[in-house]
């Protein structure tokens, strides 16, 4: 395997474990603003997508693709990327559940129920990490 496929593949890897890290410090702002500090619902899931947010920047910046470009100029790119990314995964999860699963139910694994929903929101998830990846390499990080 040639350098370059070599750290693209490290690159997913760690954008993986950041997504995991940060999926989880996102449900900890919720839970804590919500629960433990009694804010409104709405205003705690925005916190935890902002902190989300900030911390997925911060830590795909410096550990995943290891830039030292201008920090402004990859914030706005950074947050231009979700916004495509995030439309284009509501596009591809409204068009999977209106046209092959609408209202349907699938058992899986023994006994446990999935919507045709949760799947489109998981196909939906697959294409969101891969074509946020491809934007933050290709254009927010870029060497």
């Amino acid at each position: 395997m040639n350098f370059d496929k070599r750290r693209t593949l490290v690159q997913l890897f760690r954008y993986a474990v950041v997504g995991v890290m940060n999926t989880l410090l996102t449900l900890t702002v919720i839970f804590l603003c919500k629960s433990l500090l009694g804010v409104n619902e709405y205003v705690s899931n925005a916190l935890g997508y902002i902190v989300g947010l900030i911390n997925s920047f911060l830590w795909n910046r410096r550990w995943v693709f290891r830039s030292h470009g201008v920090l402004s100029r990859q914030a706005i790119h950074f947050l231009t990327g979700f916004a495509v990314c995030y439309a284009i995964q509501f596009a591809v999860v409204w068009l999977i559940n209106q046209s092959w699963f609408g209202d349907c139910q699938f058992e899986i694994l023994g006994g446990f129920v999935i919507s045709g929903y949760g799947i489109a929101t998981l196909v939906g998830n697959i294409v969101y990490t891969l074509s946020n990846f491809l934007f933050n390499k290709i254009v927010t990080f870029k060497e």
